[in-house]
């Protein structure tokens, strides 16, 4: 009883009464179970007059006098298969326990709640094999549904039907003839085959959630969490069926979690130490399946951002499918990150709690909006559906059901699959006030002028509260894409407690500017440079921005400098879809089949743009194939393939002509090596000097476009980098430091292998030589659009 006062707090003046309630339901349970029935009647108690507690538990003045008579009434939770008890309103989902399974559910305008059970064959050819309808006196405790079941549960999935209102304008689609998938359910399970259909050709087959079992336990090997220090972070982006599916994978089972773990050596080769796993929790890829003139294949909803269950991984990833009814594909995430966390990488997961896929008044009635449309929508009111996710539908993430949901499916991600952090699609819109907000919606006890509209920005929105001081969830990585499409943008103001991280839009639009010549940038790529004091230095660190040039949405690093625009006729949408400021330059020819020279340029500034991530202070984070250069030909939005377009080409990877797959690996293992390149505070005067063409003499006027600057180095000594990003090539001179003398480790310019002088170039030597007289004269000429990092050696005085 104390897990459920201790998460009813939230609700003052409820825990009392509800700890009434569940004290005369364990009275029934318990009589139950000792066999008292009479004629096939139960002796119950009835609880509660409807003006007892209001929705939502709040007290604020309102009746709590308990009425309780005695009543005989006739059993309706009958089953030929199952003993079926009152069971207990929490934990929510199916939960083993005693020898059998518990199922609540939370639902407060449903009138009547059928437990359905679906045995795995029954859900191939939509039948149900077995309805328990619960009883409101037994079987719900205020908004809660719930029943206690003992008997064979193999291969046995379930869902529910709700009865209620239907009436969309108030915000209700109640229907008694629709299964609907439970929102704790640990598994979801309809098709077992990524991109197969349904039975007859349905891409919405009927869904259920796994009925847990304790037959399927996983052996962690006593893995515990690695708990890096965000600074030490080099984050890898990756979509998990894309990285694998590839035939030049040559995986044993390629797009699935088992995929991964075999590539998982080439990341730990290329110095990540943090996957960032595009949603894998359950979708419909089907979603936008669809014919495409274009290409003469099938649109699909590929990225995955369009949440079915939040707590259930997306089964098709996994290559044991719907066996065991999705227990062993539970197990192959953990698997992954088990096997991530041996290599020393982290996994972090990307969670899309700003929308459903359920989409706005004409999309599916999958699960939330047949339990209770109201509570988990953000609603206006005539029932419309807010859209500040551009998807249809917006989470109502602030009301108290759907943030203890949220916190609810956080902690099991973290506890049971080990997983270290999650990044936050859309965020901003958690920090939006819910549908009906006020004090006492929210906090049980009303405050005098709190009514807002819906939608409004809160400055400290519960949800964010919540996750922050979770003891929990405070010590995992919390990252935020802090905006919306409502127009609400928070990077560097999103409400954080110190504690919350940024993906850094505004770094990823200067550093494109500024590297391919822009003017009038130069100041604003040294805040970059230091990690964006201008936006954290108020209560946070530098490791609060998550640096990016590119990601999944937009264009890789490859086409960044292929293109200036947007080449999306792929999509069927006369390419009228995806972002048409990119900020790209494609060196001065659009397109992949130019000359030499062109080719060069890009290559040189593909260097350019990975140095300068590797070398700011913040998390740096690159798309996975960026690596290599993978190209989309010029699409910013490949939502919709499950092709080449987006999956790794692991054949381009191992091709001799990859040589920029080199120098990242070097460039990320100089970041690892460099104590300078990580800091825990923002730099100061007593570490950093900024330079010009000259030794301390920036130049941050309009016209510049040259950055420079030296930082002191526990491990290197100190480092010397700069950036010329203009058509013109510029003689520089280098910071006096008697004793020592410069030299030439990194000059993006250079052809490989001279672009990283590393120990293993067998021409090393000579390549110095030829840039001996200038650094002798502490002198080191660049070429344009170019960008240098040399170290301080002892001078020789033979």
């Amino acid at each position: 009883m104390m897990d459920l006062v201790q998460k009813s707090s939230l609700l003052p003046g409820f825990s009392s009464i509800l700890e009434t309630k569940w004290k005369m339901v364990m009275n029934l349970q318990q009589h139950q179970k000792e066999g008292k029935k009479m004629n096939g009647r139960v002796k119950r108690s009835l609880c509660v007059s409807s003006s007892s507690v209001s929705n939502g538990g709040g007290g604020g003045g309102r009746g709590t006098e308990m009425v309780v008579e005695t009543v005989e009434k006739p059993n309706k939770l009958l089953s030929s298969n199952f003993e079926v008890f009152s069971g207990s309103p929490m934990p929510y989902g199916a939960t083993v326990k005693n020898g059998g399974v518990n199922f609540a559910v939370f639902s407060g305008g449903a009138v009547s709640v059928t437990l359905c059970l679906i045995s795995l064959s029954d859900l191939q050819e939509n039948k149900v094999t077995e309805e328990i309808l619960l009883d409101p006196l037994a079987n719900k405790i205020d908004d809660v549904w719930h029943a206690f079941l003992v008997g064979d549960f193999k291969d046995m999935l379930y869902g529910y039907k709700f009865d209620g209102k239907f009436s969309p304008d108030e915000g209700h689609y109640y229907n008694s003839s629709r299964i609907v998938v439970d929102p704790y359910a640990k598994a979801v399970i309809s098709r077992g085959e990524y991109g197969a259909f349904g039975p007859d050709g349905n891409c919405w087959p009927q869904m259920a959630g796994m009925v847990p079992s304790s037959d399927f336990e996983f052996d962690w090997e006593g893995d515990l969490p690695l708990r890096h220090h965000q600074k030490d972070l080099i984050i890898y982006e990756m979509h998990v069926r894309g990285f694998t599916r590839h035939e030049s994978s040559m995986t044993s089972s390629p797009g699935t979690y088992l995929g991964v773990v075999e590539k998982l050596d080439h990341l730990k080769e290329l110095g990540i130490n943090c996957i960032e796993l595009m949603p894998c929790q359950e979708y419909n890829e089907l979603e936008y399946f669809s014919y495409n003139s274009v290409l003469g294949n099938y649109k699909m909803n590929f990225w995955g951002y369009s949440t079915v269950n939040y707590f259930s991984p997306m089964i098709r990833y996994s290559s044991a499918g719907i066996r065991n009814c999705g227990h062993d594909a539970i197990n192959e995430v953990k698997f992954l990150v088990r096997e991530a966390h041996k290599r020393g990488i982290e996994v972090i997961m990307d969670v899309v709690f700003n929308h459903t896929a359920e989409g706005n008044e004409n999309g599916p009635v999958l699960s939330f909006r047949g339990i209770d449309n109201n509570v988990y929508y953000m609603l206006a009111p005539k029932g419309e559906f807010c859209n500040y996710s551009g998807c249809g539908n917006t989470f109502n993430c602030n009301h108290p059901v759907a943030r203890q949901f949220i916190l609810d499916c956080l902690r099991y991600w973290v506890t049971e699959v080990h997983i270290d952090g999650f990044r936050f699609d859309l965020a901003s819109i958690m920090t939006r006030s819910s549908s009906l907000w006020d004090a006492v919606n929210v906090f049980g006890n009303p405050i005098e002028g709190d009514l807002l509209t819906t939608g409004t920005p809160l400055d400290s929105p519960p949800l964010i509260d919540m996750l922050s001081n979770d003891p929990i969830l405070r010590g995992v990585k919390l990252i935020a894409e802090a905006w919306d499409t409502g127009g609400l943008y928070q990077v560097g103001k999103f409400p954080h407690w110190g504690i919350w991280s940024e993906w850094n839009g505004k770094y990823r639009d200067t550093v494109r500017q500024f590297i391919k010549g822009t003017d009038g940038l130069s100041g604003a790529f040294a805040e970059c440079l230091c990690g964006s004091p201008n936006l954290y230095q108020e209560g946070r660190k530098p490791w609060n921005s998550i640096n990016f040039i590119c990601a999944h949405d937009g264009f890789t690093l490859g086409d960044l400098v292929t293109y200036n625009e947007k080449h999306n006729l792929a999509n069927g949408e006369d390419n009228n879809d995806g972002e048409n400021h990119n900020n790209s330059w494609n060196c001065g020819q659009e397109g992949e089949f130019v000359g030499l020279p062109v080719k060069k340029l890009r290559k040189r500034q593909m260097r350019n743009f990975f140095l300068c991530l590797m070398v700011s202070q913040g998390v740096p984070m690159f798309c996975m194939g960026d690596e290599y250069g993978h190209t989309k030909g010029g699409n910013n939005n490949t939502y919709c393939h499950d092709n080449y377009i987006n999956y790794f080409r692991w054949d381009k990877k191992e091709e001799t002509s990859s040589d920029f797959y080199r120098f990242c690996c070097l460039i990320t293992k100089f970041r690892h090596e460099c104590e300078s390149l990580g800091l825990n505070n923002f730099p100061t005067s007593e570490r950093l000097q900024w330079h010009g063409h000259a030794p301390c003499e920036p130049n941050w006027s309009e016209t510049s476009r040259f950055v420079a600057f030296s930082l002191v180095d526990s491990v290197k000594g100190e480092i010397y980098v700069a950036f010329n990003t203009s058509h013109l090539p510029v003689m520089v001179t280098l910071p006096d430091r008697p004793g020592y003398r410069w030299t030439t480790l990194v000059d993006t310019s250079k052809a490989a292998p001279f672009d990283f002088l590393s120990d293993d170039v067998t021409e090393k030597d000579t390549a110095i030589k030829q840039y001996a007289q200038f650094l002798d004269a502490n002198l080191y000429p660049m070429l344009s659009y170019s960008s240098i990092i040399l170290l301080l050696s002892p001078e020789d005085r033979a």
